[in-house]
């Protein structure tokens, strides 16, 4: 099939999350990365580098600024947000007020002003969005949506829901910029932003009321002196007191961490590798939350981001029985490992060390329970989502091959899904703080309640 004139794609924010979206769009005829936009252009090199290797023309290189105007004038169709999660906003607005189709990356946004710039935008314009919750592409997690719906344990009246990050994985949030919640929106925001939009998704409901407890219990100076396991550095390339230690990372390891990361810090100054037990963390490690749904239905959430193993479970109780799912995507971890992977560095790429596997088991009342077939299962690429996710948002990188019909357009998730996933990650933020239950209302207005 050959395609006349190619949609012209820009990618904003030029990190290792944005190279699968680099590397997907160039991998399709029907598609152009036509711009990369960046502050720092030793990252734009690096993604430059990855379209050369697909046999793409060099795309134009645009500094923060020239963005908006640049829109217009160079003709582009496609925007892939894709930078620090606080800044999401301030591309995704002038984007949809272009006239782009765009894609960000998860989280929306970080905070209730923000998400309510991008839903007024939408409103305004008429154009919306869609956001990154590769997730939902994930056949298992397809798999227990189907059967809820089909009634397999009746009206669901709770959820519980447990999700462990390893000491691999955890760690790598307290090393770079994710580890200052005013850039991330803290672990409740950019990391189980995932899972609360999972919940609203399997239950077709949307959150009420929020409450929680978080803390910084692992992770961070105080509470490495406590457990004996802090050094004393600042960031691991270069010092001697990092070698051996399994909560540093090695740049020079990876050499698309080092061109990522190392080379573009004369730059901007930006260090990759700083040390999970230093100063200046302002994100929890420890993350208990109760949420209550428009449904009735309640659930209690666990984020753990210190864990010996990875993976999550989680168990829904109805009027039928009880469904469990349970993922081990590592069973344990070494205490140190080469990085192989630049694109999920730590997790999301590649399979991680040690991996299990997917049980779903139902127990429907006065039978024996029974474990449920699931299809084979991916474990790098998020259980095999984000090709899926892919294909569902850009077509096939074939276009003459057959499209995969397992993912229906309905698992996109809108700016609506991301501003309901938001809400329960911002409620549990305002209660770690205060102390007392909010109601996700009293924070923002989401269209359709």
């Amino acid at each position: 099939m050959t395609v006349s004139t190619p949609s012209r794609a820009a990618v904003v924010g030029t990190g290792s999350r944005a190279q699968m979206f680099t590397a997907a769009l160039a991998r399709r005829p029907q598609l152009q990365v036509a711009a990369l936009c960046d502050p720092n252009p030793v990252r734009i090199a690096h993604h430059q580098q990855l379209l050369k290797e697909a046999g793409e023309p060099e795309a134009a290189a645009w500094t923060p600024d020239e963005f908006e105007r640049r829109l217009r004038s160079d003709g582009i169709d496609e925007v892939v947000v894709t930078t620090v999660d606080a800044l999401h906003d301030a591309y995704i607005v002038p984007a949809l007020r272009a006239g782009c189709r765009v894609v960000t990356e998860k989280p929306m946004t970080t905070d209730a002003a923000r998400c309510r710039r991008i839903l007024d935008e939408v409103e305004a314009t008429g154009n919306h969005l869609a956001v990154a919750f590769n997730y939902r592409f994930n056949p298992v997690h397809e798999t227990v949506r189907r059967l809820l719906a089909e009634g397999a344990v009746g009206e669901v009246l709770s959820v519980h829901f447990e999700w462990l990050l390893d000491v691999r994985h955890g760690a790598d949030y307290f090393r770079r910029w994710h580890r200052e919640k005013d850039k991330s929106g803290g672990l409740m925001v950019h990391k189980a932003s995932h899972h609360f939009d999972l919940v609203n998704w399997w239950l077709g409901a949307r959150p009420r009321e929020v409450f929680g407890y978080g803390r910084l219990g692992f992770y961070g100076r105080e509470a490495g002196e406590r457990s004996g396991y802090r050094r004393d550095y600042e960031r691991a390339h270069g010092a001697a007191a990092a070698e051996n230690d399994p909560f540093a990372l090695p740049l020079t390891e990876n050499d698309a961490l080092r061109s990522l990361y190392l080379d573009a810090e004369t730059v901007d100054g930006y260090h990759r590798d700083r040390n999970v037990f230093g100063d200046g963390i302002t994100i929890e490690d420890d993350m208990a939350v109760l949420v209550r749904y428009d449904t009735g239905a309640t659930m209690t959430y666990h984020l753990t981001a210190y864990a010996p193993w990875e993976g999550y479970r989680v168990m829904f109780n109805g009027t039928g029985g009880r469904l469990e799912l349970e993922v081990e995507e590592s069973r344990w971890q070494p205490a140190r490992l080469r990085t192989t992977s630049g694109k999920g560095a730590i997790h999301g790429d590649k399979a991680l060390a040690n991996a299990g596997g997917p049980r779903i088991l139902l127990r429907p009342l006065w039978e024996a329970p029974r474990e449920v077939e699931l299809p084979p299962y991916d474990h790098a690429g998020h259980g095999g989502g984000d090709e899926r996710m892919l294909t569902l948002l850009y077509g096939p990188a074939d276009p003459s091959a057959p499209a995969d019909t397992g993912a229906a357009a309905e698992h996109v998730a809108t700016e609506v899904d991301g501003a309901l996933a938001l809400l329960t990650g911002l409620a549990a933020n305002e209660s770690f703080a205060t102390g007392g239950p909010v109601r996700t209302g009293a924070l923002l207005s989401v269209p359709g309640a």
